[in-house]
C-alpha cells in the first residue's frame, strides 16, 4: 500500500464517522444544544460539510454542552484581557511591515542590457 492509498484511506475513515456523528447531531444533538434550532430543518443540511471535517469538535461540545459542564463567561475572559495589548500592538506592526516594504529595494543586474519589445510583425499572405 503506498501513500496515497493510505492518505485515500484515512480521509473516507474521517469522512464516514463524519457523516455518522453528523446523522447523530443533526437528529438528536442540535436540539439539546441550541434551543434555537428546534423545528429548524431547513439550514441543518447546510452544516453537514462542517460537522464532516470537525466532528471531533462537534463531539467535545456537544458532551460539554449537554452535561451542563460549560461555564461561558470563562470562555471569553483571556481573550477579552489580551485586546488592549493586540490593538496596541497591530499598528505598530503595520508601520514595520510597511517601512521594511518600502525600504527593501530590488536591484536589476548591470550586466544585462535592456531589451526593447516591439510590436508584432503584419502576417503576409
Amino acid at each position: 500500500m503506498d501513500q496515497a492509498e493510505i492518505i485515500l484511506m484515512i480521509v473516507r475513515i474521517w469522512g464516514v464517522i463524519g457523516a455518522v456523528v453528523a446523522l447523530g447531531f443533526l437528529t438528536f444533538g442540535i436540539d439539546q444544544v441550541d434551543e434555537d434550532a428546534q423545528d429548524a430543518y431547513v439550514f441543518r443540511p447546510l452544516i453537514v460539510p462542517g460537522i464532516l471535517l470537525i466532528w471531533p469538535i462537534v463531539i467535545w461540545r456537544w458532551f460539554v454542552l449537554a452535561t451542563g459542564r460549560d461555564h461561558w463567561p470563562n470562555r471569553y475572559h483571556t481573550r477579552r484581557r489580551n485586546h488592549h495589548w493586540v490593538g496596541m500592538l497591530m499598528p505598530i506592526a503595520i508601520i514595520v511591515i510597511l517601512a521594511t516594504g518600502w525600504s527593501v529595494r530590488q536591484t536589476w543586474p548591470a550586466h544585462i542590457a535592456p531589451v526593447q519589445l516591439s510590436a508584432p510583425q503584419e502576417p503576409t499572405q
